[in-house]
């Protein structure tokens, strides 16, 4: 990496740290998916309940697997097939677990969580119910604004996730079209943001020196 471009990622990272504690969250700041896994084992007690939400950037850590082998109960839905009701109860179980692990579709140079949620399950376990919520996210997810944040999540995060999914969405087959987007095909349908830390949630940002997920 040339010098300009490191003096130019390392200070938005700093800024955006900076900005982050001010808010109240815990920062942590991981060179890499394999420090970040680390940092992550070393936050969730062994005898844990964990719950994942829906998050690529956290499968890419392969965080997943090995709460699995350290004997942690892990709340999840992506890696075995599961009925309707056991999806909702699991789902459910994220509002409850000691410990609720995701990633942000975004994170403001100024320190605000954005995100955009079909059922808006994932959401809710970010900001209130889990004793423990841990945000875990690469740098290329770092925007300027909360309006960068939305226009991101529409235009580069959203049309990923429903490829990933096998949907048909406007934004997959063309563009983002809001207007004529709509259930049950549309995934965009709760926006939130998180302003400062829950009052009553312990929350820690794992910001990664790397890209991740969508």
């Amino acid at each position: 990496m040339r010098e300009e471009k490191k003096w130019f990622s390392d200070h938005l990272i700093q800024r955006t740290v900076k900005a982050l504690e001010g808010n109240g969250f815990k920062t942590i700041l991981a060179s890499d998916k394999n420090e970040a896994l680390k940092e992550a084992l070393q936050l969730i007690p062994e005898k844990a309940e964990v719950g994942i939400g829906g998050s690529v950037t956290v499968r890419e850590l392969d965080l997943v697997s090995e709460l699995s082998k350290r004997g942690n109960n892990v709340l999840e839905t992506w890696s075995k097939k599961v009925t309707p009701e056991e999806d909702m109860a699991i789902r459910k179980g994220h509002l409850t677990c000691d410990v609720f692990i995701t990633s942000s579709n975004a994170i403001t140079e100024d320190g605000k969580l954005v995100n955009i949620d079909g059922m808006g399950n994932r959401v809710a376990s970010m900001i209130f119910g889990p004793k423990k919520v841990i945000v875990i996210v690469g740098i290329n997810k770092i925007v300027k604004d909360i309006h960068a944040g939305i226009e991101r999540i529409r235009h580069t995060a959203t049309p990923m996730n429903v490829k990933r999914m096998g949907g048909t969405t406007p934004c997959v087959i063309d563009v983002c079209d809001l207007e004529n987007c709509q259930p049950p095909n549309r995934h965009c349908h709760v926006i939130t943001i998180i302003e400062k830390i829950p009052t009553k949630t312990e929350t820690t940002i794992i910001l990664v020196k790397e890209e991740l997920g969508f």
